[in-house]
């Protein structure tokens, strides 16, 4: 069923007033005596996207897991990057990463609570990667608990209705361009409908369990213990949210429920990472805090291919010192001219950074699609070419901007040699920024992870000036 958008004010207003009570200084507390520590699965790398001072891995043997474990700090993250993988790929890939976690847990003797993160446009391999994990961590969950709130970009919960913001309007997330997805796309707003959808209709729309906003809002923390105490057997509950402090309610009773020994599994957007580990919300950063180097030019990659992205990418070509450099798609799916191709625009990346400039190197903005599998084949050697000129360019960038998550993903990993690195906050809402390890090929430089799904047209533009500002000046 088609559903109309709706004036975002409008339908905030008929809610019933949120929670009054701060709730964070609980949470924390409830977190740092718990001795528990928040691991968080990224499907790809944007998933840090509300968070600081968190480490991000990018492999997970058993004693890279232990270590991590046993180390300070509420939370730490795992890239997975299994939303470019086939589903049996992802399903391995979180079997295999449920089972070490487990085991490097009991070695740790660290309780661990496992959060599996996704899109907030609704996005992934769901329910497939979610069961494989949950078999990997051999627990019997009494809940997965499923939460695609994400405040940064625009996601509402709102009667079980999952909204996306287009300027001011909301609109159903079914009816948005992110649905049509050659790969994850789906057709139900509705996140009772949407699970079933998604699961086959293994799962009815009538078992599944929903925290409304009158939960939240009117019945408070205890409410939502007295609601997840009655869960068990592995059902799917969804959380509506419209609010942080929506999401703090939920976390305090959430907490409560499992210091009485409930056991849940949560699949979410961003913005729960945040709460559930009891971190604090922090400004913007700053020009001195993001410390981007005085010399050599900077370099964005943009790999997306949504609307979004592409109206972002004319915004940021439009500026005067910006260089753009576009990449042929089918020309780099071409076994035969592949090389010559990513030869030549490694030279050129080179001499750009050489001269100072701000270089943008971006795909054609044509679509080559094919099966769903394929889609996910074409867009990884997409990625792969992208990744290949990152490798292989020798002069040290001032910056590095990587737009769309698999892109993100393989520059940092493959591209960047990534092992370790710590999320410094935010340059735009929604957009993180990592500070590159010494591990890496170019320590130390700002890299930021810039979401397909995030952002104003002008957000782009915006990101690189932030960049080139202290330069400028």
């Amino acid at each position: 069923m088609v559903m109309d958008p709706i004036n975002k004010d409008d339908l905030l207003r008929t809610l019933p007033p949120e929670w009054p009570q701060d709730l964070r200084p609980l949470i924390r507390t409830q977190v740092r005596e718990s001795n528990t520590k928040i691991v968080v699965l990224d499907d790809d790398p944007t998933g840090t996207q509300t968070v600081h001072g968190v480490p991000v891995l990018t492999e997970w043997s058993l004693e890279i897991l232990r270590a991590e474990l046993e180390s300070d700090g509420p939370a730490f993250y795992i890239l997975t990057n299994s939303r470019s993988l086939p589903l049996p790929e992802a399903q391995s890939m979180n079997l295999e990463i449920g089972h070490r976690l487990r085991q490097a847990a009991e070695k740790a003797g660290r309780r661990v609570v496992v959060v599996s993160r996704s899109d907030s446009t609704l996005r992934g391999h769901f329910p497939g990667e979610v069961e494989a994990l949950a078999r990997g961590l051999s627990q019997d969950f009494d809940a997965w608990i499923v939460i695609p709130f994400f405040l940064e970009g625009g996601r509402y919960t709102i009667h079980d209705t999952h909204y996306v913001d287009e300027g001011g309007r909301l609109v159903p997330a079914a009816e948005t361009e992110f649905a049509r997805d050659k790969v994850f796309g789906y057709s139900s707003s509705n996140l009772r409908e949407w699970v079933q959808e998604k699961t086959e209709n293994a799962i009815s729309a009538r078992d599944v369990f929903s925290i409304s906003l009158e939960d939240l809002r009117e019945g408070g923390p205890n409410r939502v213990t007295e609601r997840l105490m009655d869960l068990q057997g592995g059902r799917v509950c969804i959380v509506n949210a419209a609010s942080y402090r929506d999401l703090e309610v939920f976390v305090l009773g959430l907490l409560n429920a499992e210091a009485r020994g409930r056991c849940f599994l949560y699949r979410t957007a961003a913005s729960l990472v945040q709460v559930r580990a009891g971190i604090s919300p922090r400004p913007l950063l700053s020009q001195d805090e993001l410390g981007v180097p005085q010399s050599g030019g900077g370099l964005t990659v943009v790999g997306s291919h949504v609307p979004r992205s592409t109206q972002q990418l004319r915004e940021l070509l439009a500026l005067p010192h910006v260089i753009g450099m576009e990449i042929n798609v089918e020309t780099i799916l071409d076994e035969n001219r592949r090389p010559a191709e990513i030869e030549k625009l490694v030279r050129l990346v080179d001499q750009s950074i050489q001269k100072g400039e701000d270089l943008v190197i971006y795909t054609t903005r044509k679509l080559v699609t094919g099966l769903a599998e394929e889609n996910l084949a074409i867009g990884n050697r997409v990625s792969e070419a992208l990744t290949s000129v990152v490798k292989r360019i020798s002069s040290k960038p001032r910056y590095l901007v990587a737009k769309g998550g698999i892109t993100a993903s393989d520059v940092a990993t493959k591209g960047l040699n990534v092992r370790r690195t710590m999320v410094l906050g935010q340059i735009l809402p929604g957009v993180p920024v990592w500070r590159l390890g010494s591990e890496s090929r170019f320590p130390g430089i700002p890299y930021v992870v810039f979401p397909g799904n995030v952002g104003g047209g002008d957000a782009l533009a915006a990101t690189v000036h932030a960049l080139r500002l202290r330069q400028d000046d």
